[in-house]
């Protein structure tokens, strides 16, 4: 699965700057590391997220998440599994409830890498670190019923696209992240 991601990520057209830098490096990376889809490597591992829109594609699907103490996208860490658009599905499943979700494409959304502050899980320290993420675009049905997973989120909603933004509390996040995915949507 490696291979195939690599093939990916070399076959991705990055949107701006960023996407190309983040990208070039996730290659190197993935190229010169062993242990990138473990947490256990506690500098940097590989991560998926998705922006989850309706099929009208006029809502965005976040999470309240606990940790960063802010509406976010949805998305985890790979915890050993290469298969980055499975886990993208499957996060968006756990963390929201939602029975009806599936790639828009197949192909990557989006790359970034974002920095994660130190923190505590689980009563246990985590170091500050970066996680190489890959977005895919998925779609769900709104009207599935949502529910929370109390260990990670405290509240699940569907949100118009300019609105995710504004309930977004992490200022690089929405500059960066949701505000490129909304332009990349809206080019579509």
């Amino acid at each position: 699965m490696r291979e195939k991601l690599i093939e990916e990520l070399r076959a991705f057209t990055p949107y701006n700057e960023q996407e190309e830098t983040d990208r070039d490096e996730m290659l190197r990376l993935l190229q010169t590391e062993d242990n990138l889809f473990l947490r256990s490597n506690l500098i940097c591992h590989m991560t998926a997220s998705a922006w989850v829109v309706n099929p009208a594609r006029d809502k965005v699907l976040m999470a309240y998440h606990n940790l960063y103490r802010s509406w976010s996208w949805l998305g985890g860490h790979a915890d050993g599994d290469e298969d980055l658009l499975s886990v993208a599905l499957r996060e968006v499943r756990e963390e929201s409830g939602v029975s009806h979700v599936r790639p828009v494409s197949e192909k990557i959304y989006s790359v970034e890498t974002i920095h994660v502050e130190g923190h505590e899980k689980k009563g246990k320290y985590v170091p500050s670190h970066l996680h190489l993420n890959v977005t895919y675009l998925l779609e769900a049905d709104d009207r599935d019923p949502l529910r929370i997973k109390a260990d990670e989120n405290s509240q699940v909603a569907w949100f118009g696209l300019a609105e995710a933004l504004e309930k977004s509390t992490e200022p690089w996040m929405v500059l960066r992240i949701y505000q490129k995915l909304n332009d990349k949507l809206n080019e579509h």
